[in-house]
């Protein structure tokens, strides 16, 4: 009996021992660390946007006309877009002529556009071309600036006087319009803005600017007796009723664009023929004077119209992008070739950025800044076989500057 009960005891020890091992296995078991996590992505970079460049054309030689040449273009307060250009039905050739102005409207960016709509169209002889647009954004109107020139006038012919029935003079005249570009009014400038003892006088072709003044601003290149070249802003200081020219700039001077520059002065740059560089000028009265022009070594210049403006002129002056400008022009010193935009990062002192739009041959380019933006440029191609719209945006350009 008593060997029995060492029998159970014994079994029961061993039974102890093991349900002993087992909890401790199973609290091992439970206490086994989970399988190492994998490791850890390194954070996505953030996404960059697609780069923006699309393309319209506008007009083609051949096609309704001999020739299309002298693009302008501007952005209207609510972002509708309105192009101009010269409808050149007989020739190439400036005038005198058989040319005519011709305006389409895009609500869509530029993606479509309406069909054209001549606006300045003479008869007898009698031409209108180069064409300016110049939106005032308080009161909505549209300025298309042009020249008129009577038969057989054009800027290389044209006389002395300033009277307004001239035959022999090319006359400083513009059509406006108060509801978007649909409908328009005739005006003619000649004797407010034309010394009578000089030559021709036209407005540079491509854009007028609204300073942050209200002030409106619409460049214009005349000829002086002597031959000699000269420069000079038309202002209007209550929207457009009244216009005077202010002193003029040069000699040298040609087809020229105004920017207004982030501390308020104004920066002139104009084509010439006395380099194969722009030059530059700059007034502290908002155009009624400039300095005297200089060359700027690094834009290359065939003697071509081009474009400035500022990349956002909605910044204070104490946002470094306020100081950003785009310059558009055919960056070549032999020829019409090499459409290039840059990026400027300080008011034009320097160019770092800068993108091809066409190496091939192309003219004459107008810059505008879009509602939402991007930027559109209206160029000829050819460089003179079409006019062509082009959206593009800052990630197309490549525009970085360095902070601050």
């Amino acid at each position: 009996m008593r060997a029995a009960r060492s029998a159970r005891a014994a079994r029961s020890l061993s039974l102890a021992v093991l349900l002993a091992a087992g909890g401790t296995l199973a609290t091992a078991a439970r206490a086994a660390p989970a399988a190492e996590a994998p490791p850890r992505r390194a954070p996505s970079p953030p996404h960059e946007p697609t780069p923006l460049y699309e393309t319209t054309d506008l007009a083609v030689a051949g096609q309704g006309a001999h020739t299309y040449r002298i693009p302008a273009l501007t952005t209207l307060p609510d972002g509708t877009l309105v192009a101009a250009y010269d409808r050149r039905n007989d020739s190439a050739a400036d005038l005198p002529g058989n040319v005519d102005v011709v305006v389409r409207r895009s609500t869509d960016n530029g993606r479509t556009w309406s069909a054209p709509q001549t606006v300045a169209d003479y008869d007898a002889g009698a031409g209108a071309g180069d064409p300016s647009l110049l939106a005032d954004r308080h009161t909505g109107r549209l300025f298309l600036f042009h020249a008129y020139g009577p038969k057989g006038i054009g800027f290389r012919n044209a006389g002395p006087g300033n009277d307004h029935d001239s035959t022999t003079t090319l006359h400083a005249d513009y059509h406006y319009s108060d509801d978007g570009g649909r409908s328009w009014r005739a005006r003619r400038l000649t004797h407010d803005l034309k010394d009578p003892s000089w030559l021709g006088i036209f407005a540079s072709s491509g854009a007028g600017i609204q300073l942050s003044t209200g002030r409106l601003l619409q460049q214009y290149a005349f000829r002086k007796a002597d031959g000699s070249m000269w420069a000079a802003s038309a202002y209007s200081d209550d929207h457009g009723a009244t216009w005077r020219l202010g002193t003029p700039v040069g000699p040298l001077m040609d087809e020229n664009k105004t920017v207004e520059l982030a501390d308020g002065r104004i920066m002139l740059n104009s084509r010439t023929g006395s380099t194969t560089r722009r030059l530059v000028a700059y007034s502290a009265d908002g155009g009624l004077t400039y300095s005297s022009p200089v060359a700027d070594d690094e834009l290359v210049d065939p003697v071509n119209n081009a474009s400035i403006l500022r990349y956002d002129p909605t910044l204070p002056p104490e946002d470094g992008r306020a100081h950003w400008l785009l310059f558009s022009n055919t960056a070549s010193a032999t020829a019409r070739q090499n459409l290039t935009v840059r990026l400027s990062c300080d008011d034009g002192r320097s160019w770092p950025v800068s993108r091809v739009v066409t190496p091939g041959p192309a003219a004459y380019s107008t810059l505008t800044r879009l509602k939402d933006g991007t930027f559109g440029l209206l160029y000829e191609s050819g460089p003179y076989q079409k006019i062509v719209f082009a959206r593009f945006d800052g990630a197309w350009l490549g525009a970085s500057c360095p902070a601050g």
